[in-house]
């Protein structure tokens, strides 16, 4: 299926899809899923409103076609979601996809990282905030100890995972971690990255206060290395790399707060139940598992696809201000699949 690559209102084209398997999670972290919100009685979607592997596979060869070539499984903890293999082994059997990839908090990668590896997955970005038991255990508000994240992180290197780690950085939680992070995963040649807390949905109780800014980071890192800036490595990079002096590994910043890449944004989202979100930021999708269930022929579903991202303008986190970031009605970073 070939069709013409598609772009939006400020000529930014559609070059990366991410999937939402399942909105669940067996983490309740406090930026993302915090347990005062997300307690046992919370109701998640039922099983018949997530959408199937077979769904997932046509729409992906669908946003294949319009020029997608880069897709990223998420959650929720995508390891949650039943036979995931499956589903990777169709996307990567799809003609012109270039790379699959995934976002875990890694808990449950020792059972699942063989058979996803013999499936086509390749890249993994695994979270983890601190190195420190308390602070970790706070944070993913389970108590699960770094320990059991970094055996798997171990584990999905032997195996030939290209392994990133993401942390999440706030003023006062865990920016106490930057340095011994940095360290740890330097002396591994492990690239991690250091995310700005972002306002993402509306119950993380985020505030300006609360962020750790990349250039807060780096005057911190400057004291003990040396870091020299990498270019980026295609159009749309999400994270600022830098490398350290007489080393191969690396260093990224995901600056979504103090220096917006909404410019160069190409990245989609489909909800686990179906829905078509232009931003992570979004405060509303478009309900493509209807189109689906109501027997939409694949012209019509391209033509849903095509006129929602040449609609596109989203540029949240250049217009982001103390109002929208508290007042905004967004979707959870959990459902939407940050």
């Amino acid at each position: 299926m070939m069709t013409t690559p598609v772009q939006d209102k400020l000529n930014r084209p559609l070059h990366d899809l991410r999937i939402s398997v399942t909105d669940r999670c067996n983490f309740r972290c406090t930026y993302c899923m915090p347990k005062e919100i997300f307690g046992d009685d919370y109701a998640f979607l039922p099983r018949d409103q997530l959408l199937s592997f077979e769904e997932i596979g046509r729409l992906a060869e669908l946003f294949i076609s319009l020029g997608v070539r880069k897709i990223r499984i998420t959650g929720g903890e995508p390891l949650l979601r039943r036979d995931l293999a499956k589903l990777v082994e169709r996307i990567a059997a799809t003609p012109g996809v270039e790379d699959i990839a995934m976002t875990t908090n890694g808990l449950l990668l020792h059972r699942h990282a063989e058979e996803l590896f013999a499936a086509g997955l390749r890249r993994l970005n695994i979270s983890l905030d601190a190195l420190d038991p308390e602070i970790f255990g706070k944070m993913n508000g389970r108590g699960i100890q770094p320990e059991r994240i970094l055996e798997n992180i171990d584990l999905a290197c032997r195996i030939g995972y290209e392994v990133k780690v993401n942390m999440v950085v706030q003023k006062g939680m865990n920016d106490s971690q930057i340095i011994p992070m940095a360290e740890y995963f330097k002396d591994r040649n492990i690239t991690l990255r250091m995310i700005e807390f972002m306002d993402a949905g509306t119950g993380n109780g985020w505030s300006y206060e609360k962020v750790t800014t990349k250039a807060e980071m780096l005057t911190l890192l400057g004291q003990r290395y040396e870091l020299q800036p990498v270019r980026p490595a295609y159009y749309g990079e999400v994270a600022k790399y830098y490398r350290y002096d007489n080393s191969s590994a690396k260093l990224g910043f995901i600056t979504s707060v103090s220096e917006s890449f909404c410019s160069a944004c190409t990245r989609a989202r489909l909800s686990s139940e179906g829905k078509l979100y232009t931003c992570l930021f979004a405060t509303a999708g478009y309900d493509l598992r209807d189109m689906l269930r109501s027997g939409a022929s694949d012209e019509q579903l391209l033509d849903a696809i095509r006129t929602v991202w040449t609609g596109r303008t989203d540029r949240y986190s250049d217009e982001r201000t103390e109002y929208t970031a508290k007042h905004r009605s967004k979707i959870g970073m959990s459902y939407i699949g940050g």
